[in-house]
């Protein structure tokens, strides 16, 4: 169950996110012109999401963040459908078969 401290962890994600420019990120991918099939991690939008992504995927692995109250406030499977696949050719190129995979395990668990 979630409790204050998950909550002004959440407002500081939620800060971390605007600081780093997370809107602009996520307009970008959201747009109707963001090609799934060539998104890369390599573009700096793209991996800003991807980084975001695995920090809270971090966090509720780790109990540090309730989990549902993330799950509540974020599309995580939503998001990582849309940056998931660069995430996973990031992994082939470097032989990574860890890299970003808190992001996706937390958006496995909220389904689509």
């Amino acid at each position: 169950m979630a409790d204050r401290q998950d909550g002004a962890m959440l407002v500081q994600l939620a800060q971390w996110g605007s600081t780093m420019g997370l809107e602009e990120a996520m307009q970008a991918v959201w747009a109707d012109d963001f090609d799934l099939e060539t998104a890369s991690a390599d573009d700096l939008l793209v991996s800003r999401i991807l980084n975001w992504g695995e920090t809270i995927g971090t966090l509720t692995k780790n109990g540090l963040i309730d989990t549902d109250l993330v799950l509540d406030w974020l599309w995580v499977s939503g998001v990582w459908a849309r940056v998931g696949p660069a995430a996973i050719k990031a992994r082939d190129k470097h032989g990574v078969p860890a890299l970003y995979e808190n992001f996706e395990a937390l958006a496995a668990k909220q389904g689509s």
